[in-house]
């Protein structure tokens, strides 16, 4: 049986890239990193809030000013936390059509991971990323920070570069179908966990889902309590 110093917690983390949200919820993911280490195992999905971003903005904003009022509202958003910024471009003159092209490269980057062509291990220098996860990073940082379309394929590719990623491998993947099938998986995941939004940290075999702008603290205790219960014993939480 494992002690409460061996078990460790697996995390079913969704987002979509453009979510401004799963942008501010970086910070708490680093943390889990720093704070638990081994003792959190952090699977990243991804599900499809801005899959039609000019479908969405019109159903959801057409009445609120559109992009401007989108903006607008993401100026408000972002105004209390000091570390993320907004480009004056983003969502004014970069638009990016939808947020499934990053999601399939990503989703072709873990499948070099999972054939042992890239390594899964956590980098020090990217405050204990993977390069999956530093990729999906520096998606983010590229679109909101810097106003670059991630949506293109171009900018994808030139975030792997940066990275030092085997881009013949990736397009390999994408090509063959294979990263299709893993977000595929996501979707179906997605579905089958009942996950309505992003970002949403999902534990304990779906039985908490810790969805939206949910505090570190809050987070934290979901993982003490399920690290600390005896392993016949029923989350409190």
């Amino acid at each position: 049986m494992n002690t409460a110093e061996t078990r460790s917690v697996d995390i079913a983390y969704f987002s979509d890239i453009l979510c401004i949200w799963a942008y501010i919820a970086q910070i708490r993911l680093d943390q889990l990193r720093q704070d638990f280490a081994e003792r959190v195992n952090i699977h990243c999905h991804y599900i499809s809030v801005f899959g039609d971003v000019y479908g969405k903005i019109r159903r959801d904003w057409g009445a609120r000013g559109s992009f401007n009022g989108y903006r607008k509202h993401l100026e408000q958003i972002t105004q209390p936390y000091d570390f993320v910024s907004l480009h004056s471009d983003t969502w004014i003159r970069t638009r990016p059509y939808s947020s499934m092209g990053c999601h399939l490269f990503l989703k072709a980057i873990e499948g070099l991971q999972e054939c042992n062509l890239i390594s899964c291990a956590p980098l020090p220098d990217c405050r204990n990323r993977t390069l999956l996860e530093e990729a999906a990073w520096q998606m983010r940082l590229a679109f909101f920070r810097d106003g670059r379309d991630i949506g293109h394929l171009d900018e994808q590719l030139r975030i792997a570069e940066q990275l030092a990623l085997p881009v013949d491998d990736i397009q390999h993947l994408l090509t063959s179908g294979e990263a299709f099938a893993m977000l595929s998986s996501d979707i179906e995941l997605k579905d089958q966990l009942l996950v309505t939004g992003s970002p949403t940290f999902v534990l304990n075999e779906g039985r908490q889902k810790l969805y939206g702008n949910i505090g570190y603290r809050i987070i934290e205790a979901n993982i003490h309590e399920l690290l600390e219960i005896q392993v016949d014993q029923a989350s409190w939480c």
